[in-house]
């Protein structure tokens, strides 16, 4: 148990290293308004050898309802066939064979659908870490433009401060000269 929590601590402490280091890329990025949008799809497929496409490829097929209703057919003909043939059965014992055969297929799918589970995990990673990118290069844009309105309001702010004392100055000049009329 402990060592799972060792196994935990330990990738919380290289996220936040591996945050601290996409801030600071980012914060150049920013000061040299560079873009962070990519595709992460066309990044992963670059990544990905021949036998790691073939694999994915087969576990499309694989899954699709194509391939199940047509693994059904042959099923079907199979079991129709080797029953229906009333002299000569080539899977003689209660369908043997065709149990060894769907073995098989089944000993050969599920690590290629699981490597290709595997990758697609991956892929989610990399994607999970590029819209961690996005986001915080979103807020620290949205804090910079916070950042300059709040300065732009404070010179209007003194501006309008600054024209205010005029209109005063110039109102008690009025007031003077009003004043030493009547007097």
């Amino acid at each position: 148990m402990s060592r799972v929590l060792s196994k935990a601590d330990d990738d919380v402490r290289a996220w936040e290293k591996k945050a601290a280091q996409i801030e600071k890329e980012l914060q150049e990025k920013i000061r040299r308004r560079e873009r962070v949008s990519k595709n992460v799809d066309v990044i992963h497929r670059e990544q990905l050898t021949f036998s790691q496409r073939v694999s994915d490829k087969l576990a499309d097929i694989a899954g699709s309802w194509g391939f199940i209703f047509g693994f059904g057919l042959v099923l079907g003909a199979w079991i129709l066939f080797n029953t229906a043939a009333l002299i000569h059965h080539w899977d003689k014992y209660p369908y043997i064979l065709l149990n060894l055969f769907l073995s098989m297929l089944a000993a050969i799918q599920a690590p290629v659908i699981l490597m290709s589970q595997n990758r697609e995990e991956a892929r989610d990673r990399i994607r999970a870490e590029h819209d961690y990118e996005v986001n915080l290069k979103s807020e620290m844009e949205i804090q910079l433009l916070h950042q300059k309105l709040d300065e732009l309001r404070e010179r209007q702010w003194n501006d309008l401060l600054a024209i205010q004392k005029q209109q005063i100055d110039l109102l008690e000049a009025q007031l003077a000269l009003l004043q030493g009329k009547n007097a």
